[in-house]
């Protein structure tokens, strides 16, 4: 049987969502290391250390599966880009530990392009063969940066380019992710598999809403859910115009409607408010709906569920996903979602089925579209019903057997290329 050593450089699959370095990456990490272990394969999960307050080896991912913690600059949080100069450190780390257990792995699984250079750099001491996901691409970002200061850093490009050429096999999300790693970064789409993300369908299922609202003690009949990080590429603002427009025909609005943004930080310090929070609750200001939105913070994902399932609708006004996979968490609890039509969202949802596909950056259109899943209950419950089924066909133990299949491939050589070193 295999044993993998899963890459996760800056970010741990153990943390809590909706901070500023912890999304959908960390979910895909820790439910396909969980599904590999299941399947009796070793899984260890490298990443880096940033509280010196955890263990060093946690085993809380379960059977097989093992996060290893090791240091990688200031054990601290710190900004991700600030990692790259710390890449040697966590190489060598990774080296020491699997010399002190005398372990040999077969794969080299790597997640974002930090730990892609760790992985090619582990593959000239070792020949193991990587596979890479990348999760998103820093040229799709620099294309909707609506800021100077969100644009990635220009090292980030290049070895996201050194990572497409060298790397033995490389995974998008969807069909629209491998055209991008073709065209924007000349990679060979001879060595690119389309292989989704998956929902662990244990625990995101329906719960009766009028339940999870009483779970949750909404004071509203109904609620507009948002969960990610809180950053300028998430669109959160486009949500609150959009809001205001829909209040503004809604009477009584007080007590039937809130919207919760679930993420980031919810403290009025400014020490501990990052600058899009802070631009937010302006924006929330102006726009006279103060108490319409909640912001609620970082929430366990564990507890997710109740929050779809207390929802009306799930919006991801994102201006660039590579997959979505919020969108997909929700539509397995039963909910419906409106989302931007970009990247992998225009195939995780689908228009008029499981929810509803709207133009970037378009608050009008979006407001009609809330307005009419919370004006119509019947279309709220046909659009979840089929969002609920159409979520079946990405479980986890689906997700894997494609990612197995893919090891057996890498593993015994039969891919179009070889190692490039």
């Amino acid at each position: 049987m295999y044993r993998i050593a899963m890459i996760s450089t800056h970010t741990c699959p153990l943390a809590t969502l909706g901070g500023k370095e912890t999304g959908g990456m960390n979910v895909y990490v820790r439910d396909l290391s969980r599904e590999l272990g299941r399947r009796g394969i070793a899984v260890d999960v490298f990443t880096r250390q940033q509280n010196p307050d955890l263990p060093a080896v946690s085993d809380r991912l379960g059977a097989n599966c093992r996060v290893i913690h090791l240091p990688a600059g200031p054990v601290k949080p710190y900004n991700k880009n600030l990692v790259f100069d710390h890449l040697p450190e966590f190489v060598e780390g990774i080296v020491a530990f699997a010399e002190e257990e005398q372990l040999t792995y077969h794969v080299l699984h790597s997640h974002y392009w930090l730990s892609g250079w760790v992985a090619l750099t582990l593959r000239k001491r070792w020949g193991t063969p990587v596979i890479q996901m990348f999760h998103t691409l820093g040229h799709m970002k620099d294309m909707v940066a609506q800021r100077a200061a969100d644009r990635e850093p220009e090292v980030r490009i290049q070895v996201e380019t050194d990572i497409m050429a060298r790397t033995d096999w490389l995974v998008a999300a969807n069909p629209l992710e491998r055209t991008q790693m073709v065209q924007l970064y000349g990679a060979d789409p001879a060595r690119i598999e389309v292989i989704p993300g998956g929902v662990d369908l244990d625990l995101f299922k329906p719960i009766p809403p009028a339940e999870a609202r009483a779970c949750l003690g909404l004071p509203a009949d109904q609620m507009v859910l948002f969960v990610g990080r809180i950053e300028p590429l998430k669109g959160i603002d486009t949500l609150l115009r959009a809001m205001a427009l829909v209040v503004r025909d809604c009477p009584n609005w007080q007590e039937r409607i809130c919207v919760c943004i679930i993420g980031g930080d919810p403290s009025d310090e400014p020490s501990a408010v990052n600058v899009e929070m802070e631009r937010l609750k302006r924006l929330r200001a102006e726009l006279g709906i103060g108490e319409l939105v909640v912001f609620m913070g970082a929430q366990d994902q564990d507890t997710l569920n109740v929050h779809y399932s207390a929802a009306e609708v799930v919006v991801m006004p994102s201006h660039y996903e590579s997959f979505g996979m919020v969108a997909l968490e929700a539509m397995a609890c039963g909910t419906p979602v409106i989302a931007s039509k970009v990247g992998g969202l225009a195939f995780t949802v689908q228009d008029g089925v499981t929810g509803f596909l709207v133009p970037d950056r378009d608050p009008e259109t979006l407001a009609g579209k809330i307005a009419s899943i919370l004006h119509d209950p019947a279309l709220r419950q046909r659009l979840g019903a089929q969002a609920m089924q159409w979520a079946q066909r990405y479980s986890w133990p689906t997700v894997a057997d494609q990612i197995v299949t893919l090891y057996d491939r890498v593993v015994t050589r039969t891919t179009p290329g070889q190692i490039k070193t």
